[in-house]
Order: C-alpha cells, then structure tokens, then sequence
C-alpha cells in the first residue's frame, strides 16, 4: 500500500531521537540501553502509523516493544503517538524488516508480532511475505528457544499460506482463529486492534495464529 508522503513526517522524528533509530545493527546486543527499564522485548514487524505497539505498550508497561516500518510517512505517526503518551517502553526503528537478525542477538528479543502483512498475493513474489521461511528464519535467530510468533490478518489467502509456512517449518501452533472478533470474551478483551483491523473487522473475519518456534 502506498501511502502519501508527509512534509512533517522527516523533520518530526528527527527533533524525536528518543524514539526513533535509522541505525539499528548498531545497537545488537545493547538495546536495553534504549530502554529506562530492562524488561522483555517484543517486536512487530511492520508497524504503520503505531496503534497496535503503542496500545501494547500502553497495556503491558513490564515489556519494551520495538516497532519496525519502511515508510517514514506512517512511522513519523507512531513516533507522534509515542511522544504524546509520553511512553519510555517503546522504540522504532525506520527501515525494511528483511533482516531483523542484523539488528538484534539470539535470545534478544521474546516474542515478534506481524499484523496485516502485505498479503503478496502473486506467486512470484511469494518470497516477499514475511511469512516465507527466510523471515521464520529470521526471527528464529532472534528468538529464545519455544519463543513465540504471532500473525493476524484479513486475508484468507495469505492466512492459509502461513498455516502451510509455519507448519512446513516445523512450528507448534498454540492457537489459531478463523474469526477472531467472534473467539471467547477472554481472547477479545487481550486483543489490541491495528488501524487496519478497526476499519475492516466489520466487513470479514480477522484470522489469527499464534505459534510457538
């Protein structure tokens, strides 16, 4: 998805270096220091404009969350939402979450998040999903073993895609929702919306895995 570039967005997190990093692989092994508090660190994989890891953030002060974007234009809005809630457990990092294995040590890091991923529907670009087994790779790297990695979505084709991915890789998955709006009031109560999920959870169900490495 393409999104329009923001005049503001560039100059705003730059005035934030607090809350923005464009150097991550400078900081492997030292990313406590980023952090008032050294707590468990749970990172999200495309972050957009910040809903989903500021209102994690928010909910779970006793976790340091680690938001990752390409597009300056969305981040520079979780960097917003961040600087007005005033939050000393969130950091973000501009850039692509190809590698995130350059960015943090084995064990660093306790549990990764990807929220409506890019679905990448054509065959030649099935490399591109960050569902693809070089980005479980990844994140294994990254990951204490028995560490876990959550996926929701609203497309059914990439949802089944990843159900074959993470299987094919050998995971263990702890759960997995076909409508996830509709699962028990326990499981609805703990779910924190992205902006995406709010706007469209109204017209399709929202699929949901959690899945242990």
């Amino acid at each position: 998805m393409r999104v329009r570039k923001k005049k503001w967005a560039v100059p705003y997190m730059e005035a934030h270096p607090e809350y923005l990093i464009t150097e991550p692989e400078k900081l492997i092994g030292k990313w406590e220091l980023r952090f008032k508090k050294s707590q468990p660190i749970h990172v999200e994989v495309g972050s957009g404009k910040g809903q989903f890891i500021i209102g994690m953030a928010k909910k779970h002060p006793e976790i340091n969350y680690i938001g990752i974007d390409l597009q300056d234009s969305v981040l520079a809005m979780a960097v917003q939402k961040a600087v007005e809630g005033e939050l000393d457990n969130v950091q973000l990092i501009l850039t692509d979450g190809a590698n995130v294995d350059t960015f943090f040590e084995k064990g660093e890091v306790s549990k990764v998040y990807l929220n409506f991923s890019d679905p990448w529907p054509k065959s030649r670009h099935e490399k591109r999903r960050l569902t693809y087994k070089t980005f479980l790779k990844s994140y294994e790297n990254i990951l204490p073993d028995n560490s876990e990695l959550e996926f929701k979505t609203d497309n059914r084709g990439l949802f089944e895609y990843s159900l074959v991915s993470l299987n094919n890789y050998g995971m263990k998955f702890e759960m997995v929702s076909l409508d996830l709006h509709h699962s028990d009031e326990e499981t609805i109560a703990e779910n924190v919306e992205t902006e995406y999920e709010e706007k469209f959870k109204q017209k399709g169900p929202i699929y949901k895995i959690v899945a242990k490495f």
